[in-house]
């Protein structure tokens, strides 16, 4: 079984993947004019602005559902593997991801918003097998995407998150797994049972605090380590071009791991936040494209970078070569992950960094099991849109409860394959989907701009752009 999974995974993350991700945000860089650099301060604005309604939430409620997602184990265990299956060359291509995928972010969401539908419940939903279903008509298709998105946000990418908190536990503590997948499924049910509102709710005040507490850790411990960051950062950019010796043999790898982990982080093309983006109640969907561009930046600029340079100015990784030699090995025995970043903050704040990194990690990963488990509702509600049963959804909650189960307990190296598995699956189908689609986003982006530079707050008429099938702002009053 475990070579089955490692070979689907391989054909999964194989060359033509990689390129299409980072072709695919270079392509959308250059159709949006680089957006993602001129609407800077437009983001920052829009970010704080916006209401919530009874069908939405608010701007900001979706970008911190949308981090809640984006922020997780692969921001602390994610940038951990890449360091040591790439070196720390692997961090540079993470930015670059990051760089070019917030454009990718922005036409992904801004689809998403115009294709957008209420539920039975008056609520919005709206995500990719909406828009590839509406903007392209092809209804096997959103299927296809709609399934494979409910088997991976439903039951793979659960378990690598709960794997994650269950190892920093372990590691701080002592706590066996069992007993951390116990108390994280009590609070998990709670919450998922009270609907997408309490999950919003829980979001916004969680998620901002735990990644300004974790970021002012991140910044003493680089003041502390002021001295080492000049030849850190010269490792990095060494590294990504194979130009450092004795880390030249992993430079394909760099790229490979930075591209794979960079995407699972900040999921830019994945067709996951685009679900979150829907969600808000905006006045025109250029809005929460942008807001969900910036989330890009705050993930992977800002989160990954906080951890990839505790690790790296306290020397407290490993990197293993292609033939699995130790090329660096400054923890022997631990295994690439939460261990990592542990032993960074413990080594200059003793007795306090295995704690602070195991509670961080179990809000991040909660958080983002709870992101998961949107997504996955959001598409059994697509599903449920012509088979009506009602039960399929109150089956998805036991499903992510029993996968929170399984993950918390199995090895760390099973949990992150599938979990990869996941991710690729939904990211071949998604950016397949939006350079088809890619139309209506770009023509939103010059409407929102026009409008802009009149000096009004744009508002949206998809029939005077010519966008066929986008029912919610045709009839909305």
């Amino acid at each position: 079984m475990e070579q089955i999974v490692n070979t689907l995974n391989s054909v999964i993350w194989s060359t033509p993947l990689i390129v299409l991700c980072l072709g695919a945000g270079l392509y959308f860089s250059i159709r949006t004019r680089f957006m993602q650099v001129r609407q800077f301060g437009e983001m920052v604005r829009l970010m704080l602005s916006g209401t919530k309604s009874d069908a939405g939430v608010s701007s900001f409620q979706a970008l911190a559902m949308s981090l809640s997602g984006r922020v997780g184990i692969g921001n602390i265990a994610g940038v951990a593997t890449a360091i040591a299956f790439g070196g720390p060359g692997a961090v540079f291509w993470m930015w670059v991801v990051a760089f070019f995928g917030a454009s990718t972010a922005y036409v992904e969401s801004t689809l998403a918003q115009i294709y957008k539908e209420k539920d039975d419940h008056g609520r919005y939903r709206g995500g990719p097998a909406y828009f590839i279903e509406k903007a392209m008509g092809q209804r096997w298709y959103a299927w296809l995407f709609a399934v494979v998105t409910v088997a991976a946000t439903g039951f793979l990418l659960p378990g690598v998150q709960a794997n994650g908190i269950a190892s920093s536990m372990t590691n701080a503590w002592g706590v066996p797994p069992s007993a951390t997948a116990a108390f994280v499924v009590v609070g998990l049910g709670f919450i998922i049972f009270g609907g997408v509102k309490r999950i919003a709710s829980f979001a916004q005040v969680v998620v901002p605090f735990m990644a300004l507490a974790y970021l002012l850790i991140a910044l003493v411990i680089m003041f502390l380590n002021a001295s080492a960051l000049p030849a850190m950062l010269a490792l990095i950019f060494k590294s990504a071009f194979g130009l450092e010796a004795g880390l030249g043999a992993v430079l394909g790898l760099a790229i490979e791991w930075g591209v794979k982990r960079g995407i699972y982080s900040n999921e830019a093309g994945q067709g996951t936040g685009p679900h979150h983006a829907a969600a808000a109640e905006v006045s025109h969907p250029a809005k929460q494209g942008f807001v969900q561009a910036f989330s890009v930046y705050v993930d992977t600029l800002l989160v990954c970078s906080a951890t990839a340079f505790m690790i790296l100015s306290t020397g407290m990784y490993n990197v293993v070569g292609r033939g699995g030699e130790m090329l660096v090995e400054a923890l022997p025995g631990i295994e690439a992950g939460p261990g990592f970043a542990q032993h960074a903050v413990e080594s200059v704040l003793p007795g306090y960094g295995a704690g602070f990194v195991a509670v961080a990690l179990l809000f991040f990963a909660f958080t983002t099991i709870l992101a998961y488990y949107y997504m996955a509702e959001t598409n059994v509600t697509y599903i449920n849109r012509k088979v009506h049963r009602p039960w399929l959804v109150f089956a998805l909650r036991i499903g992510v409860l029993a996968a929170v189960t399984f993950g918390a307990v199995r090895s760390a190296e099973m949990a992150w394959t599938l979990g990869d598995i996941g991710v690729g699956l939904m990211a071949w189908l998604n950016i397949v989907a939006i350079l088809i689609l890619q139309k209506p986003a770009l023509l939103a982006l010059r409407d929102y701009e026009r409008q802009q530079a009149a000096g009004v707050d744009p508002s949206f008429d998809p029939e005077a752009l010519g966008i066929r099938n986008a029912d919610f702002w045709r009839n909305r009053e």
